[in-house]
């Protein structure tokens, strides 16, 4: 074998291990063997902000006010600490709640018996404005997870004028609008 083959073949070996060198520390932690954990991803997925039929703070009115949070991971995720909120600070605290991997719970107004896929903040008013308002998610740390606006001081300031959000309808509103009148009050 001649020295100009070894030398070339020594060249490329080298050359390799180079590439791989960089290239390895170029990728993300995830690609080079250091699994990253996956980030907790819930959504606010669908809200109906003005209850179907007359508000008349009766219990079944307000429980047909609701937000919707889905998970879009494979894993279960502990709320314990969350909080959604209104435009006005009315926050409602999730207790030690696991919402199923790639699952949707229901958070509903009026009073109500908790179950794994309907959630009730038991208040005797309304929470959502019909006209205008945000849904504010947050985590245990306080970090916002997801929002959603509607009405006319939405992101943007486009109006809806069909009452209505669905992450399925265009991707980035929510359901139901009317009159809201009472603003105060706590929440758990």
């Amino acid at each position: 074998m001649s020295a100009s083959v070894v030398s070339a073949r020594r060249l490329a070996a080298a050359t390799l291990a180079a590439a791989a060198v960089v290239g390895a520390s170029a990728l993300p932690a995830s690609a080079a063997g250091h699994p990253r954990a996956e980030r907790p991803k819930v959504e606010i997925s669908a809200v109906q902000y003005d209850a179907p039929g007359r508000d008349d703070r009766s219990n079944r009115s307000l429980n047909r006010e609701w937000v919707e949070l889905t998970n879009t991971t494979r894993h279960a995720i502990n709320l314990d600490g969350w909080t959604l909120s209104n435009r006005d600070g009315d926050t409602y605290t999730f207790g030690d709640y696991r919402l199923a991997a790639r699952a949707t719970v229901r958070i509903h107004t009026g009073e109500g018996r908790d179950t794994r896929t309907d959630l009730f903040q038991d208040l005797s008013r309304e929470v959502w404005d019909n006209r205008a308002d945000t849904a504010t998610l947050r985590n245990d740390r306080n970090r916002l997870v997801d929002d959603e606006s509607w009405g006319s001081r939405r992101h943007g300031g486009w109006d809806r004028h069909d009452h209505g959000w669905d992450r399925h309808d265009r991707g980035d509103h929510r359901h139901h609008g009317g009159d809201r009148h009472d603003h105060g009050g706590d929440r758990h």
